[in-house]
């Protein structure tokens, strides 16, 4: 992540209620998540902020409320970028990121969904980011793709493919990564 800057400590001001991180995680899955995606970024969170500190709802194992410095020192380098919606003071008042956050808060406590399926037994982090923007601000950050629209083609990715769905690849399942939330056109770096 060359255009990053190692940053621990978030500035007093800069981040706001709403804003998407995202970082290259040193998760063993990560590598494949980048050469299936075809982007650096590998996991990205919800940032909140409640009594003067600063969270980040993300869907781990389980998905959880994050101390942001916690967060950022387990991503490589301790890099990140944070983007924010172009419109937030418009769009993202006080009852947008309230619903915004009692919808993520919802999801807490689930088990991160290692095989990527859509349905809300389980979550991964773009899927957990995705819902929690298309069901309380009414805002879809990008087109949901499909399964079968990343690249395949690396043999470390088909065969982390075909160890995790043994019982046939589910290609026409829905799917957001946290590539494809970075390159949104509804989002604006603010902190990098």
């Amino acid at each position: 992540l060359a255009s990053c800057t190692t940053v621990v400590q978030p500035p007093a001001t800069g981040l706001q209620n709403g804003d998407i991180i995202f970082h290259t995680s040193n998760s063993g899955q990560s590598k494949v998540i980048q050469l299936a995606t075809g982007s650096e970024y590998s996991h990205c969170g919800i940032i909140y902020k409640e009594e003067q500190k600063t969270y980040v709802i993300e869907a781990v194992q389980p998905v959880k409320r994050t101390p942001f410095e916690e967060f950022v020192k387990r991503g490589e380098n301790n890099a990140y970028v944070v983007k924010r919606l172009k419109n937030a003071d418009h769009v993202l008042s006080t009852s947008v990121l309230r619903d915004m956050k009692k919808e993520a808060q919802k999801m807490i406590g689930k088990n991160y969904d290692s095989d990527f399926g859509w349905s809300d037994n389980q979550i991964y982090c773009s899927e957990l980011v995705w819902k929690v923007y298309q069901r309380s601000a009414g805002i879809e950050l990008v087109k949901l793709k499909k399964l079968r629209n990343y690249d395949f083609s690396n043999r470390e990715v088909q065969s982390t493919l075909n160890k995790r769905y043994k019982n046939g690849i589910p290609w026409e399942e829905p799917m957001i990564s946290p590539g494809d939330l970075f390159e949104s056109s509804h989002l604006i770096t603010v902190e990098e």
